[in-house]
C-alpha cells in the first residue's frame, strides 16, 4: 500500500542532537531535490521515474504524483538506480553501494535517529506544525544557522557476502563466516586505525575475508 505524505513547515531550535551521529541534515531525504530513477521490480521489470528520492526515516522510496510525495511499497522494489548513486533493498530499507571485492560488496542504509531526535526536541524546542509518526510532516527551511536544526543520520552498513545480506558487526559477521574467515577478520579490527564506522576500514576488512589478505 502507497502512504501519503504530507510536508508542513516545521519550526525547530534544536542542541545536542546526538554526539554518536554520522553526520546531520535539514532534509528527511538523501537528495535535496526529487531525482530522475530507475526503478527494478521484485517481479524483474523496470520503470524510470523522473522525480525520487530515499526517505531517511525508514529507508523507503519516495515519488511524486502530481505534485504530492508518496511513499511505495517497500515489499515491491529490489533495486533504485540514480545517476551517482545505485540502491538496493536490504530488509526494505534502501542502502547504496559503496565498493565492492568480486561478488562481495559493502553497502549503507542511512537512517536519521528518530527517538533521538524527538527526545532532545521535548528537552529543549518548542514545535510548530510537526509530526514524526506515520504521516511525517516535514518542510525544507531554509536557516540562518543550519547546525541548530539538523537531523541526526547514522549510517548502517551491510556486506554483501556470498549472495546474503550480513550487518557489518563483529558478532553477526563471526555467525557467517568460516574459521579461517574469521582469523582474518581478527587481525583486521585490531589494527589502531580501524573504525566500524570507516568505509575504507571497511572495504579492508571485506577484501581480507573475500581473499585471504
Amino acid at each position: 500500500m502507497i502512504r501519503r505524505l504530507f510536508f508542513v513547515v516545521l519550526s525547530i531550535v534544536c542542541f545536542a542532537l546526538g554526539s554518536f551521529a554520522q553526520k546531520r541534515t535539514v532534509m528527511p531525504v538523501v537528495y535535496r531535490q526529487y531525482r530522475p530513477a530507475v526503478i527494478t521490480f521484485t517481479d524483474g521489470h523496470k520503470s524510470k521515474n523522473m522525480y525520487t528520492n530515499v526517505f531517511l526515516k525508514n529507508g523507503s522510496l519516495l515519488f511524486l504524483k502530481g505534485e504530492v510525495p508518496m511513499e511505495a511499497n517497500m515489499d515491491n522494489i529490489l533495486a533504485v538506480d540514480f545517476e551517482d548513486r545505485k540502491f538496493v533493498s536490504i530488509n526494505k530499507q534502501l542502502g547504496y553501494l559503496i565498493d565492492s571485492v568480486g561478488s562481495n560488496a559493502l553497502y549503507c542504509i542511512e537512517l536519521f535517529d528518530k527517538d533521538t531526535y524527538e527526545r532532545n526536541l521535548k528537552n529543549n524546542v518548542n514545535i510548530s506544525s510537526m509530526d514524526l509518526g506515520d504521516q511525517i510532516s516535514m518542510s525544507y527551511i531554509d536557516l540562518n544557522n543550519e547546525e541548530d536544526y539538523k537531523l541526526p543520520v547514522f549510517r548502517h552498513f551491510y556486506f554483501l557476502y556470498k549472495g546474503e545480506f550480513v550487518k557489518v558487526h563483529e558478532r553477526e559477521l563471526s555467525k557467517k563466516l568460516k574459521k579461517e574467515e574469521k582469523t582474518m577478520m581478527e587481525r583486521i579490527v585490531v589494527l589502531p586505525d580501524f573504525s566500524w564506522q570507516n568505509e575504507k576500514s571497511l572495504m579492508q576488512l571485506l577484501k581480507a575475508i573475500s581473499e585471504g589478505l
